[in-house]
């Protein structure tokens, strides 16, 4: 079975106060699946909006895949199958 397929994503930043916030949008011509991602400067820190971008952005793509990964175990589930554990890497920067 062939098959080809093209998604979509569209991130979206705000930042104010020295608080960025990301909205990714994923579209793959079904149920749109959206994940969230925020990033702050910290006391004493140059205010660089880029790397805030950066790090929201970076945070709301990770929340889409784990949303996307959830769904993609339902879909599993509901066809009889046992998806496959997750495991994840702690990461150490504030969010």
């Amino acid at each position: 079975m062939s098959h080809e397929a093209q998604w979509k994503v569209r991130v979206e930043l705000h930042e104010e106060d020295g608080r960025t916030t990301a909205r990714a949008d994923l579209e793959t011509g079904g149920t749109p699946i959206t994940g969230r991602g925020t990033a702050r400067c910290a006391p004493g820190d140059a205010d660089v909006p880029a790397i805030g971008d950066e790090f929201a952005a970076g945070r709301a793509l990770r929340d889409l895949g784990d949303r996307l990964l959830e769904a993609a175990e339902k879909d599993v589930e509901a066809h009889g199958a046992a998806p496959e554990p997750r495991t994840s890497t702690p990461y150490a920067w504030p969010v």
